[in-house]
């Protein structure tokens, strides 16, 4: 299944495989001046490259090696000749056979293993200009390809919402927040984010800004709260009012008690 919508020349394309009828979990790829960043998941591969055909594509990044970004391009190398690229810290990533779990095999399905160019410090298209700044926190070897005159960030899954509830174990909010100050520095006063999520945030620098001070203020509280005694769990009910349905969905990997674990960590 996919959608497309237009922004600014940029073209949105939301993809999610399809069970009875209904999307499963969207992710989107944008396609700018023959740059596509990410392509989605291995379940939606084949209509992702029937649709990219006729169009101009020149060159892909990946902003990281997740299985829901690089899904579609062992499809898109086998059909155009276009170089991809991704970070350094991605490549063998991307190289190796996957492990997933359960409910990422039911979503996204498993990515052939591609090999990827590592990125320079920007890529060139016809009209643009897309600096690469580097994101960690998500993971290692997350980018944020930025186009300083308009003021555009491709930022994958640096951010999805100003108020997040759950994270999986390996996510780092100390680098999470690091890096959207990182993405404010580099930018001007105009930040529109091109989510993974879907989402197109138009006023991207006050929902950086909005998370960087939300997570800070949960990261006090809840070490001013482990400072009293209290326990990680009494956190999670203090705080968020229990666990999130994610956890039992996706077997603990997407979980509240994985976000105050790494807010108990996070230095502000």
């Amino acid at each position: 299944m996919i959608e497309t919508i237009e922004f600014e020349g940029v073209t949105q394309i939301r993809m999610s495989r399809e069970l009875d009828g209904s999307p499963v979990y969207w992710v989107a790829a944008y396609l700018v001046d023959g740059l596509l960043v990410d392509t989605g998941c291995s379940h939606t591969a084949r209509e992702l490259t029937r649709f990219l055909e006729g169009r101009e594509l020149r060159q892909v990044v990946n902003t990281h090696y997740h299985e829901d970004h690089v899904g579609g391009n062992h499809d898109i190398m086998a059909r155009f000749p276009v170089d991809v690229y991704a970070h350094p810290d991605s490549i063998p990533l991307m190289l190796r056979e996957s492990t997933l779990h359960p409910y990422q095999e039911i979503a996204w399905g498993y990515p052939r293993p591609t090999r990827a160019k590592p990125l320079p410090p920007s890529l060139k298209t016809g009209r643009f200009t897309f600096d690469i700044v580097d994101t960690p926190g998500h993971c290692a070897g997350h980018v944020c390809p930025v186009e300083l005159s308009q003021g555009w960030c491709f930022a994958g899954d640096l951010f999805a919402r100003e108020n997040p509830k759950f994270i999986r174990p390996e996510e780092n909010l100390g680098g999470i927040i690091r890096s959207m100050r990182r993405v404010m520095d580099a930018c001007g006063s105009r930040l529109v984010l091109f989510t993974a999520v879907g989402k197109i945030v138009e006023d991207g620098r006050k929902a950086l800004t909005e998370c960087t001070s939300h997570l800070t203020g949960l990261a006090e509280k809840a070490r001013g709260m482990e400072r009293s005694g209290a326990s990680l769990e009494d956190i999670v009910q203090a705080m968020f009012g229990g666990e999130h349905p994610f956890a039992e969905l996706t077997n603990g990997q997407f979980s509240t008690g994985n976000l105050v674990r790494s807010l108990l960590e996070t230095v502000t």
